[in-house]
């Protein structure tokens, strides 16, 4: 039996009631039986059946050997579980079924009153009783003999009402499992955009580490350089140093024995001069011969041996790339051997300089 929501009044309890025993998915009163879902919003049990077998195609029957399957009330979209029973293992709503009982005897015992069934406009007296195929529109049985649809097809009002009912519950349900399937689509992407983030994150960890490692070796390296160089000239200093003070003593010596000397020559006495000018004058040669001190080569103070070229350093480190390849993070290892292997001579003859 058809209910039509045109028999109360509008704003009136009963209409009220009646908006909260419409099934979300066909849009009519539940049938029974009502099945309860697990957040509480209520379902026609074929409505229910319907977006389930969409939800789950592969699922066949009660006593199918699939462990169940899920779908999203359409009320809500909480994800709905359900075991190998399917919706037979939902709980039935008894309490809706009784009030829905209740509701249709209520509305039965009313009688119709003229206007509460649409009427033809053409025909005022005249329900809409009949569905004409031809034109897609439905109208009333005097259109039909003498009106406009004369010569038009006709069906039966409810036959076309049921049948066009049932094609949009098909394509709700189809709605349904589309949002479904969609909903699962945004969760994975919803996935893969975290995971990409997590993985980023990692990625620049693990970038951050090893380029503080090669920091860490470079200053290493820094450190390592600078300690020759500084030893290098301590070393040089020093020898300088020693050269000065035998140069000043060697100064102070030559400056006493031209003062002695200035002394003798001052001396007006043939004999008192005699005495110790051949001793002077031979010790003079002496020093004059005999006080030849070592000297540094030119360019000695030079730290030219000292110079590093990072020009193929640098070229390297320009030349950084994100690279997954495996062959080729093997080849970098090697050729930074190779830069190792290279520099080790250039020590070596550092450190004979």
């Amino acid at each position: 039996m058809d209910f039509q929501a045109g028999i109360l009044q509008d704003g009136s309890p009963m209409e009220s009631l009646e908006k909260q025993l419409i099934c979300p998915i066909c849009l009519e009163m539940f049938s029974k039986p009502v099945v309860i879902l697990p957040c509480q919003h209520n379902l026609c049990r074929k409505c229910a059946n319907d977006v389930f077998q969409a939800a789950n195609p592969y699922w066949q029957s009660r006593g199918s050997l699939i462990s169940g399957g899920r779908f999203r009330c359409p009320s809500c979209r909480h994800e709905v579980l359900l075991d190998r029973h399917g919706v037979y293992g939902l709980q039935r709503n008894l309490l809706v079924e009784n009030i829905i009982d209740i509701y249709k005897q209520e509305c039965s015992s009313r009688p119709l009153k003229k206007g509460e069934h649409p009427m033809c406009k053409e025909h005022e007296d005249e329900r809409i009783n009949i569905y004409c195929v031809t034109c897609e529109v439905p109208t009333c049985s005097m259109c039909k003999v003498f009106g406009a649809h004369k010569d038009c097809e006709v069906a039966p009002l409810q036959t076309v009402f049921q049948g066009q009912k049932t094609e949009l519950n098909n394509c709700i349900s189809m709605l349904v499992a589309g949002n479904d399937r969609i909903q699962t689509i945004i969760s994975q992407l919803e996935d893969s955009c975290q995971s990409t983030e997590e993985n980023s994150e990692a990625a620049k960890r693990e970038l951050c580490a090893r380029f503080d490692a090669l920091a860490a070796l470079l200053e290493e390296k820094k450190s390592e350089l600078l300690q020759r160089i500084s030893q290098e000239q301590g070393e040089k200093t020093a020898f300088i140093q020693s050269l000065i003070c035998q140069y000043k003593e060697q100064l102070e010596k030559s400056s006493r024995l031209v003062e002695t000397a200035i002394q003798a020559a001052e001396e007006t006495g043939g004999a008192a001069f005699l005495m110790n000018a051949k001793q002077l004058i031979k010790t003079i040669v002496e020093a004059s011969k005999g006080g030849r001190l070592e000297k540094i080569q030119q360019g000695y103070e030079s730290m030219d041996a000292f110079s590093v070229s990072l020009d193929h350093l640098t070229d390297a480190v320009r030349a950084l790339d994100f690279d997954p390849a495996e062959e080729d993070e093997e080849y970098f290892d090697g050729e930074e051997e190779e830069v190792e292997e290279d520099t080790a001579p250039e020590r070596t003859v550092m450190a004979s300089q």
